[in-house]
Protein backbone atom coordinates (compact mmCIF):
# COMPACT_ATOMS: atom_id res chain seq x y z
CA UNK A 1 0.00 0.00 0.00
CA UNK A 2 1.42 3.46 -1.02
CA UNK A 3 0.95 5.88 2.31
CA UNK A 4 0.93 9.04 -0.21
CA UNK A 5 -2.65 7.74 -0.90
CA UNK A 6 -3.61 9.07 2.54
CA UNK A 7 -2.91 12.50 1.23
CA UNK A 8 -6.39 12.39 -0.86
CA UNK A 9 -8.62 11.76 2.52
CA UNK A 10 -7.30 14.99 4.16
CA UNK A 11 -11.03 15.36 5.54
CA UNK A 12 -11.52 12.01 6.76
CA UNK A 13 -8.37 12.39 8.17
CA UNK A 14 -8.66 15.91 10.11
CA UNK A 15 -12.12 14.82 11.47
CA UNK A 16 -10.47 11.14 12.90
CA UNK A 17 -7.85 13.78 14.70
CA UNK A 18 -10.99 15.94 15.93
CA UNK A 19 -12.51 13.23 17.47
CA UNK A 20 -9.78 11.20 19.38
CA UNK A 21 -9.19 15.16 20.81
CA UNK A 22 -12.52 15.59 21.86
CA UNK A 23 -12.90 11.88 23.30
CA UNK A 24 -9.71 12.61 25.03
CA UNK A 25 -10.97 15.75 26.36
CA UNK A 26 -14.57 14.26 27.17
CA UNK A 27 -12.39 11.22 29.16
CA UNK A 28 -9.95 12.95 31.25
CA UNK A 29 -11.02 17.02 31.84
CA UNK A 30 -11.80 18.08 34.89
CA UNK A 31 -15.34 18.76 35.51
CA UNK A 32 -14.55 22.53 35.52
CA UNK A 33 -13.22 21.91 31.88
CA UNK A 34 -16.11 20.53 30.80
CA UNK A 35 -17.55 23.60 31.16
CA UNK A 36 -15.66 24.77 27.71
CA UNK A 37 -16.22 21.34 26.46
CA UNK A 38 -18.93 22.49 23.79
CA UNK A 39 -16.60 26.27 23.01
CA UNK A 40 -13.69 23.63 21.67
CA UNK A 41 -15.89 21.41 19.80
CA UNK A 42 -17.67 24.35 18.04
CA UNK A 43 -14.13 25.92 16.99
CA UNK A 44 -12.20 23.22 16.39
CA UNK A 45 -15.26 21.86 13.80
CA UNK A 46 -15.05 25.29 12.59
CA UNK A 47 -11.24 25.10 11.60
CA UNK A 48 -11.45 21.87 10.05
CA UNK A 49 -14.78 23.01 7.94
CA UNK A 50 -12.31 26.61 6.78
CA UNK A 51 -9.88 23.50 5.98
CA UNK A 52 -12.48 22.39 3.72
CA UNK A 53 -12.25 25.42 1.32
CA UNK A 54 -8.65 25.26 1.00
CA UNK A 55 -7.53 25.13 -2.25
CA UNK A 56 -4.22 22.99 -2.16
CA UNK A 57 -6.66 19.92 -0.97
CA UNK A 58 -5.51 17.19 -3.70
CA UNK A 59 -7.52 15.55 -5.83
CA UNK A 60 -7.22 11.58 -7.27
CA UNK A 61 -7.57 7.88 -6.61
CA UNK A 62 -6.82 5.75 -3.71
CA UNK A 63 -6.37 2.48 -2.39
CA UNK A 64 -7.05 1.28 -6.32
CA UNK A 65 -10.10 2.29 -6.89
CA UNK A 66 -11.93 2.71 -3.77
CA UNK A 67 -11.56 6.08 -2.61
CA UNK A 68 -12.39 9.08 -5.07
CA UNK A 69 -11.16 12.61 -4.44
CA UNK A 70 -12.88 15.22 -6.66
CA UNK A 71 -13.18 19.23 -6.29
CA UNK A 72 -17.06 18.15 -6.46
CA UNK A 73 -16.66 15.42 -3.64
CA UNK A 74 -15.12 18.10 -1.53
CA UNK A 75 -17.70 20.71 -2.32
CA UNK A 76 -20.19 18.12 -1.01
CA UNK A 77 -18.15 17.42 1.95
CA UNK A 78 -17.91 21.11 2.83
CA UNK A 79 -21.87 21.36 2.18
CA UNK A 80 -22.58 18.78 5.07
CA UNK A 81 -19.50 20.27 6.95
CA UNK A 82 -21.54 23.86 7.19
CA UNK A 83 -24.55 21.98 8.19
CA UNK A 84 -23.45 20.01 10.82
CA UNK A 85 -21.92 23.41 12.33
CA UNK A 86 -25.12 24.96 12.25
CA UNK A 87 -26.48 22.00 14.25
CA UNK A 88 -23.90 22.12 16.93
CA UNK A 89 -24.93 25.63 17.71
CA UNK A 90 -28.28 25.03 17.63
CA UNK A 91 -27.75 22.20 20.23
CA UNK A 92 -25.72 24.52 22.61
CA UNK A 93 -28.81 25.38 25.17
CA UNK A 94 -30.64 21.79 24.75
CA UNK A 95 -27.05 20.73 25.74
CA UNK A 96 -26.63 22.98 28.31
CA UNK A 97 -29.82 21.67 30.20
CA UNK A 98 -30.76 19.85 32.91
CA UNK A 99 -30.24 15.82 31.82
CA UNK A 100 -28.04 16.14 28.64
CA UNK A 101 -25.21 18.57 30.27
CA UNK A 102 -23.09 15.30 31.47
CA UNK A 103 -23.51 13.78 28.01
CA UNK A 104 -22.11 16.84 25.47
CA UNK A 105 -19.23 14.73 24.98
CA UNK A 106 -21.37 11.79 23.48
CA UNK A 107 -23.38 13.88 21.44
CA UNK A 108 -20.20 15.68 19.84
CA UNK A 109 -18.20 12.37 18.91
CA UNK A 110 -21.41 10.62 17.77
CA UNK A 111 -22.32 13.20 14.79
CA UNK A 112 -18.86 13.06 14.26
CA UNK A 113 -18.91 9.27 13.56
CA UNK A 114 -21.64 9.68 11.15
CA UNK A 115 -20.29 12.88 9.47
CA UNK A 116 -17.14 10.36 8.69
CA UNK A 117 -19.51 7.65 7.41
CA UNK A 118 -21.00 10.29 4.99
CA UNK A 119 -17.69 11.23 3.85
CA UNK A 120 -17.23 7.83 2.95
CA UNK A 121 -20.70 7.56 1.09
CA UNK A 122 -19.37 10.80 -0.75
CA UNK A 123 -16.25 9.71 -1.46
CA UNK A 124 -16.79 6.21 -2.74
CA UNK A 125 -15.52 4.27 -6.03
CA UNK A 126 -17.13 1.17 -4.76
CA UNK A 127 -19.91 0.13 -4.09
CA UNK A 128 -18.75 -1.66 -0.56
CA UNK A 129 -17.23 1.72 0.22
CA UNK A 130 -20.39 2.79 -0.26
CA UNK A 131 -22.39 0.30 2.09
CA UNK A 132 -19.40 1.02 4.57
CA UNK A 133 -19.62 4.85 4.71
CA UNK A 134 -23.61 4.13 5.07
CA UNK A 135 -23.51 1.55 7.81
CA UNK A 136 -21.14 3.87 9.61
CA UNK A 137 -23.39 6.81 9.42
CA UNK A 138 -26.44 5.02 10.41
CA UNK A 139 -25.79 2.84 13.67
CA UNK A 140 -24.95 6.06 15.25
CA UNK A 141 -27.82 7.97 14.30
CA UNK A 142 -29.81 5.44 15.56
CA UNK A 143 -28.00 6.16 19.29
CA UNK A 144 -28.80 10.09 18.42
CA UNK A 145 -32.23 9.68 18.00
CA UNK A 146 -32.50 8.36 21.27
CA UNK A 147 -30.61 10.63 22.94
CA UNK A 148 -33.36 11.36 24.99
CA UNK A 149 -33.16 7.49 26.65
CA UNK A 150 -35.61 8.61 29.34
CA UNK A 151 -38.22 9.86 26.94
CA UNK A 152 -40.62 7.34 25.64
CA UNK A 153 -40.57 9.11 21.86
CA UNK A 154 -36.58 9.48 21.56
CA UNK A 155 -36.34 5.98 22.48
CA UNK A 156 -39.26 4.50 20.04
CA UNK A 157 -37.56 6.89 17.39
CA UNK A 158 -34.23 5.18 17.97
CA UNK A 159 -35.73 1.57 17.74
CA UNK A 160 -38.13 2.34 14.96
CA UNK A 161 -34.75 3.87 12.80
CA UNK A 162 -32.35 0.97 14.34
CA UNK A 163 -35.09 -1.32 12.92
CA UNK A 164 -35.95 0.48 9.43
CA UNK A 165 -31.90 0.98 8.97
CA UNK A 166 -31.38 -2.90 8.98
CA UNK A 167 -33.77 -3.79 6.32
CA UNK A 168 -32.60 -0.91 4.49
CA UNK A 169 -28.91 -2.43 5.02
CA UNK A 170 -30.42 -6.26 4.08
CA UNK A 171 -32.27 -4.84 0.77
CA UNK A 172 -29.00 -2.64 -0.41
CA UNK A 173 -26.77 -5.87 0.22
CA UNK A 174 -29.14 -8.19 -1.55
CA UNK A 175 -28.98 -5.50 -4.22
CA UNK A 176 -25.55 -5.65 -4.51
CA UNK A 177 -24.71 -9.18 -4.38
CA UNK A 178 -27.03 -8.97 -7.77
CA UNK A 179 -25.15 -6.49 -9.29
CA UNK A 180 -21.59 -7.98 -8.53
CA UNK A 181 -23.00 -11.43 -9.73
CA UNK A 182 -24.24 -9.68 -13.11
CA UNK A 183 -21.06 -7.78 -13.49
CA UNK A 184 -18.25 -9.73 -11.73
CA UNK A 185 -17.25 -6.65 -9.86
CA UNK A 186 -18.11 -3.52 -7.85
CA UNK A 187 -16.22 -0.51 -8.21
CA UNK A 188 -17.81 2.12 -10.00
CA UNK A 189 -15.39 2.26 -13.31
CA UNK A 190 -15.15 -1.01 -13.75
CA UNK A 191 -19.06 -1.76 -13.79
CA UNK A 192 -19.98 1.25 -16.11
CA UNK A 193 -17.78 -0.58 -18.82
CA UNK A 194 -19.53 -3.91 -19.15
CA UNK A 195 -23.32 -2.46 -17.30
CA UNK A 196 -26.07 -3.62 -19.53
CA UNK A 197 -30.12 -4.44 -19.19
CA UNK A 198 -29.73 -7.69 -17.98
CA UNK A 199 -32.27 -8.98 -14.99
CA UNK A 200 -29.82 -9.48 -12.72
CA UNK A 201 -28.39 -5.98 -13.17
CA UNK A 202 -32.23 -4.56 -13.29
CA UNK A 203 -33.17 -6.11 -10.10
CA UNK A 204 -29.81 -5.16 -8.55
CA UNK A 205 -30.18 -1.45 -8.97
CA UNK A 206 -34.13 -1.52 -7.29
CA UNK A 207 -32.25 -3.51 -4.37
CA UNK A 208 -29.50 -1.14 -4.39
CA UNK A 209 -32.10 2.30 -4.40
CA UNK A 210 -34.34 0.58 -2.24
CA UNK A 211 -32.08 0.81 0.70
CA UNK A 212 -30.36 4.19 -0.39
CA UNK A 213 -34.09 5.35 -0.39
CA UNK A 214 -34.68 4.76 3.18
CA UNK A 215 -31.91 7.28 4.00
CA UNK A 216 -33.68 9.76 1.55
CA UNK A 217 -36.91 9.24 2.88
CA UNK A 218 -38.50 8.50 -0.52
CA UNK A 219 -42.23 7.23 -0.86
CA UNK A 220 -42.82 3.58 0.18
CA UNK A 221 -39.38 3.98 2.12
CA UNK A 222 -40.67 6.72 4.33
CA UNK A 223 -42.88 5.60 7.04
CA UNK A 224 -39.62 6.07 9.58
CA UNK A 225 -39.58 9.58 8.88
CA UNK A 226 -42.42 11.37 10.87
CA UNK A 227 -41.92 9.18 14.05
CA UNK A 228 -38.21 9.69 14.30
CA UNK A 229 -38.48 13.71 13.59
CA UNK A 230 -41.13 13.82 16.19
CA UNK A 231 -39.26 11.51 18.29
CA UNK A 232 -35.77 12.77 18.23
CA UNK A 233 -34.24 16.05 19.95
CA UNK A 234 -34.66 18.74 17.71
CA UNK A 235 -30.77 19.30 16.80
CA UNK A 236 -30.73 15.53 15.88
CA UNK A 237 -34.06 15.75 13.85
CA UNK A 238 -32.52 18.98 12.22
CA UNK A 239 -29.06 16.88 11.02
CA UNK A 240 -31.25 13.63 9.80
CA UNK A 241 -33.41 16.58 7.81
CA UNK A 242 -30.44 18.06 6.00
CA UNK A 243 -27.36 16.26 6.75
CA UNK A 244 -28.35 12.23 6.62
CA UNK A 245 -30.37 13.24 3.21
CA UNK A 246 -27.69 15.47 1.59
CA UNK A 247 -25.28 12.49 1.74
CA UNK A 248 -27.60 10.40 0.33
CA UNK A 249 -28.45 12.45 -2.61
CA UNK A 250 -24.46 13.04 -3.06
CA UNK A 251 -23.81 9.20 -3.34
CA UNK A 252 -27.37 8.60 -5.33
CA UNK A 253 -25.64 10.96 -7.75
CA UNK A 254 -22.95 9.19 -8.39
CA UNK A 255 -23.73 5.68 -8.22
CA UNK A 256 -26.67 6.19 -11.05
CA UNK A 257 -23.95 8.74 -13.02
CA UNK A 258 -20.81 6.61 -12.96
CA UNK A 259 -22.12 3.56 -13.26
CA UNK A 260 -25.87 2.91 -14.78
CA UNK A 261 -25.78 6.29 -16.96
CA UNK A 262 -25.63 3.86 -19.87
CA UNK A 263 -29.25 2.10 -19.16
CA UNK A 264 -30.73 5.92 -18.34
CA UNK A 265 -33.65 3.94 -19.89
CA UNK A 266 -33.98 1.57 -16.76
CA UNK A 267 -33.91 4.13 -13.67
CA UNK A 268 -35.44 6.91 -14.92
CA UNK A 269 -38.94 5.46 -15.04
CA UNK A 270 -38.47 4.39 -11.60
CA UNK A 271 -36.98 8.06 -10.70
CA UNK A 272 -40.09 9.82 -12.59
CA UNK A 273 -42.63 7.93 -10.52
CA UNK A 274 -41.12 7.69 -7.29
CA UNK A 275 -40.32 11.80 -7.82
CA UNK A 276 -44.73 12.19 -8.30
CA UNK A 277 -45.54 9.65 -5.84
CA UNK A 278 -42.80 11.20 -3.27
CA UNK A 279 -43.76 14.35 -3.89
CA UNK A 280 -47.34 14.08 -3.75
CA UNK A 281 -47.76 12.11 -0.56
CA UNK A 282 -45.59 14.48 1.41
CA UNK A 283 -47.48 17.35 1.06
CA UNK A 284 -50.72 15.92 1.68
CA UNK A 285 -49.97 14.33 4.86
CA UNK A 286 -47.66 17.12 5.74
CA UNK A 287 -51.73 19.49 5.41
CA UNK A 288 -53.22 17.04 8.23
CA UNK A 289 -50.32 17.03 10.90
CA UNK A 290 -50.39 19.64 13.98
CA UNK A 291 -47.26 18.69 15.75
CA UNK A 292 -44.32 21.19 13.93
CA UNK A 293 -41.98 18.45 13.85
CA UNK A 294 -43.97 15.84 11.79
CA UNK A 295 -45.02 18.88 9.61
CA UNK A 296 -41.40 19.55 8.60
CA UNK A 297 -41.21 15.62 8.11
CA UNK A 298 -43.34 15.65 5.42
CA UNK A 299 -42.07 18.42 4.15
CA UNK A 300 -38.56 17.24 3.72
CA UNK A 301 -39.81 13.80 2.38
CA UNK A 302 -41.70 16.58 -0.26
CA UNK A 303 -38.28 17.68 -0.87
CA UNK A 304 -36.73 14.62 -1.47
CA UNK A 305 -38.90 14.19 -4.14
CA UNK A 306 -37.55 17.48 -5.68
CA UNK A 307 -34.41 16.60 -5.62
CA UNK A 308 -34.83 13.32 -7.69
CA UNK A 309 -35.93 15.94 -10.46
CA UNK A 310 -32.57 16.91 -10.73
CA UNK A 311 -31.07 13.79 -10.81
CA UNK A 312 -33.43 12.26 -13.34
CA UNK A 313 -31.77 14.82 -15.78
CA UNK A 314 -28.74 12.54 -15.77
CA UNK A 315 -27.02 15.64 -17.24
CA UNK A 316 -24.39 17.94 -15.68
CA UNK A 317 -26.70 20.67 -15.48
CA UNK A 318 -28.94 18.34 -13.43
CA UNK A 319 -26.25 17.36 -10.91
CA UNK A 320 -25.20 21.39 -10.96
CA UNK A 321 -29.10 22.14 -9.71
CA UNK A 322 -29.31 19.20 -7.20
CA UNK A 323 -26.28 20.43 -4.69
CA UNK A 324 -27.39 23.88 -5.64
CA UNK A 325 -31.07 22.55 -4.28
CA UNK A 326 -29.61 20.82 -1.45
CA UNK A 327 -27.11 23.67 -0.42
CA UNK A 328 -30.19 26.15 -0.56
CA UNK A 329 -32.31 23.43 1.35
CA UNK A 330 -29.62 23.81 4.33
CA UNK A 331 -29.96 26.89 4.95
CA UNK A 332 -33.63 27.21 4.64
CA UNK A 333 -34.62 23.66 7.06
CA UNK A 334 -31.76 24.93 9.54
CA UNK A 335 -33.59 28.12 9.81
CA UNK A 336 -36.61 26.69 10.39
CA UNK A 337 -35.33 24.05 12.91
CA UNK A 338 -33.55 26.77 15.23
CA UNK A 339 -36.53 28.60 15.58
CA UNK A 340 -38.14 25.12 16.94
CA UNK A 341 -35.55 24.55 19.19
CA UNK A 342 -35.78 27.78 20.52
CA UNK A 343 -39.57 27.64 21.25
CA UNK A 344 -39.19 23.84 22.12
CA UNK A 345 -37.29 25.18 25.04
CA UNK A 346 -39.13 28.37 25.83
CA UNK A 347 -42.70 25.99 25.81
CA UNK A 348 -40.96 22.81 27.92
CA UNK A 349 -41.26 20.43 25.20
CA UNK A 350 -44.62 21.41 23.36
CA UNK A 351 -43.87 20.68 20.08
CA UNK A 352 -47.36 21.47 18.70
CA UNK A 353 -48.44 24.15 16.03
CA UNK A 354 -50.55 25.77 18.23
CA UNK A 355 -47.49 26.56 20.19
CA UNK A 356 -46.41 28.76 17.94
CA UNK A 357 -49.71 31.28 17.74
CA UNK A 358 -48.87 34.41 18.14
CA UNK A 359 -45.13 34.26 18.02
CA UNK A 360 -44.28 37.63 16.34
CA UNK A 361 -45.80 39.29 19.21
CA UNK A 362 -43.74 37.18 21.73
CA UNK A 363 -40.64 36.94 19.63
CA UNK A 364 -41.03 39.01 16.33
CA UNK A 365 -37.55 38.18 15.18
CA UNK A 366 -37.88 34.46 15.32
CA UNK A 367 -41.39 35.14 13.41
CA UNK A 368 -39.52 36.93 10.73
CA UNK A 369 -36.81 34.40 10.28
CA UNK A 370 -39.55 31.44 10.70
CA UNK A 371 -41.42 33.33 7.63
CA UNK A 372 -38.34 34.09 5.58
CA UNK A 373 -37.46 30.18 5.88
CA UNK A 374 -41.01 28.96 5.21
CA UNK A 375 -40.88 30.99 2.06
CA UNK A 376 -37.49 29.86 1.10
CA UNK A 377 -38.49 26.10 1.18
CA UNK A 378 -41.98 26.95 -0.47
CA UNK A 379 -40.22 28.49 -3.49
CA UNK A 380 -40.89 32.18 -3.28
CA UNK A 381 -39.07 35.03 -4.87
CA UNK A 382 -36.91 36.32 -4.05
CA UNK A 383 -35.28 34.04 -1.64
CA UNK A 384 -32.94 31.23 -2.44
CA UNK A 385 -35.16 28.90 -2.33
CA UNK A 386 -37.38 30.10 -5.46
CA UNK A 387 -34.27 29.94 -7.83
CA UNK A 388 -33.20 26.28 -6.24
CA UNK A 389 -36.27 25.21 -7.36
CA UNK A 390 -36.29 27.24 -11.16
CA UNK A 391 -32.97 25.40 -11.65
CA UNK A 392 -34.43 22.01 -10.54
CA UNK A 393 -37.49 21.94 -12.59
CA UNK A 394 -34.95 23.76 -16.10
CA UNK A 395 -33.15 20.79 -15.74
CA UNK A 396 -35.67 18.07 -15.37
CA UNK A 397 -37.71 20.22 -18.31
CA UNK A 398 -34.32 20.33 -20.51
CA UNK A 399 -34.82 16.27 -21.05
CA UNK A 400 -38.19 16.32 -21.67
CA UNK A 401 -39.76 15.89 -18.22
CA UNK A 402 -42.84 18.04 -19.08
CA UNK A 403 -45.19 16.06 -17.46
CA UNK A 404 -42.94 15.57 -14.13
CA UNK A 405 -42.29 19.42 -13.91
CA UNK A 406 -45.92 20.58 -14.55
CA UNK A 407 -46.89 17.98 -11.68
CA UNK A 408 -44.25 19.51 -9.38
CA UNK A 409 -45.02 23.12 -10.19
CA UNK A 410 -48.64 21.63 -8.79
CA UNK A 411 -47.40 20.21 -5.89
CA UNK A 412 -45.65 23.68 -5.45
CA UNK A 413 -48.75 25.36 -5.10
CA UNK A 414 -50.14 23.14 -2.96
CA UNK A 415 -47.12 23.20 -0.39
CA UNK A 416 -47.16 27.22 -0.37
CA UNK A 417 -50.81 26.51 1.50
CA UNK A 418 -49.37 24.57 4.08
CA UNK A 419 -46.33 26.60 4.90
CA UNK A 420 -48.51 29.50 5.14
CA UNK A 421 -50.58 27.74 7.73
CA UNK A 422 -47.35 28.62 9.70
CA UNK A 423 -46.87 32.05 9.16
CA UNK A 424 -50.79 32.30 10.03
CA UNK A 425 -50.55 30.88 13.47
CA UNK A 426 -47.24 32.85 13.91
CA UNK A 427 -48.86 36.64 12.43
CA UNK A 428 -53.08 36.11 13.34
CA UNK A 429 -53.42 33.54 15.56
CA UNK A 430 -53.95 34.63 18.66
CA UNK A 431 -51.53 32.75 21.66
CA UNK A 432 -53.11 30.72 23.37
CA UNK A 433 -52.83 31.22 27.39
CA UNK A 434 -49.94 28.95 28.51
CA UNK A 435 -48.07 29.99 25.62
CA UNK A 436 -44.54 31.23 25.53
CA UNK A 437 -43.85 35.18 27.01
CA UNK A 438 -41.11 37.41 25.69
CA UNK A 439 -37.26 35.77 25.51
CA UNK A 440 -34.29 35.86 23.68
CA UNK A 441 -32.67 33.47 21.88
CA UNK A 442 -29.27 32.06 23.16
CA UNK A 443 -26.20 33.28 21.39
CA UNK A 444 -25.36 30.49 19.65
CA UNK A 445 -28.11 29.68 18.30
CA UNK A 446 -28.77 33.38 17.51
CA UNK A 447 -25.23 33.11 15.06
CA UNK A 448 -27.00 29.96 13.65
CA UNK A 449 -29.85 32.09 12.17
CA UNK A 450 -28.03 34.61 11.17
CA UNK A 451 -26.06 32.21 8.98
CA UNK A 452 -29.27 30.74 7.79
CA UNK A 453 -31.04 33.71 6.83
CA UNK A 454 -27.53 34.95 4.87
CA UNK A 455 -27.52 31.96 2.86
CA UNK A 456 -31.29 32.07 2.30
CA UNK A 457 -30.46 35.21 0.61
CA UNK A 458 -26.87 35.63 -0.78
CA UNK A 459 -27.15 31.99 -1.91
CA UNK A 460 -29.99 33.14 -4.41
CA UNK A 461 -28.40 36.69 -5.42
CA UNK A 462 -24.82 35.14 -6.40
CA UNK A 463 -25.34 33.54 -9.87
CA UNK A 464 -21.69 32.68 -10.03
CA UNK A 465 -21.96 30.11 -7.21
CA UNK A 466 -24.47 28.22 -9.59
CA UNK A 467 -22.22 28.57 -12.60
CA UNK A 468 -19.35 27.89 -10.37
CA UNK A 469 -20.39 24.34 -8.91
CA UNK A 470 -21.33 23.78 -13.33
CA UNK A 471 -17.82 23.91 -13.58
CA UNK A 472 -17.11 21.15 -11.27
CA UNK A 473 -20.11 18.71 -12.37
CA UNK A 474 -18.11 18.40 -15.88
CA UNK A 475 -15.47 16.94 -14.29
CA UNK A 476 -17.54 13.82 -13.19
Amino acid sequence: MDFSDFLYMGQEIGLVVLFVFLFLCDTFCSEKGKKYFQVVAVSLFTVLTAYGVCPSIPTGEAFGGLYISSSMTILMKNILNVATLIVFLQSHKWLSSEGTVHKQGEFYLITLVTLLGMYLMVSAGNFMMLYIGMETASLPLACLAAFNKYNEKSAEAGVKFILIAALSSGIMLFGLSFLYGGLGTLYFSDMSVGVMTSPLVILGFVFFFGGLGFKLSLVPFHLWAADVYEGAPTPVTAYLSVVSKGAAAFALIFALYKVFGSVELVWHHILWWLAVITITLGNLFAIRQTDIKRFFAFSSISQAGYILLGIIAGTTQGMTATVYFVLVYLFSNLAVFGVIAAVEHQAKGDTRIAAFNGLYKSNPVLALVMMLAVFSLGGIPPFAGFFSKFLIFAAAYSEGNYILVFIALLNTVVSLYYYLLIVKAMFIHEKEEDAVSKFRVDPYNRVSLFICVAGIFVVGILSGLYEWIGTLSFGI
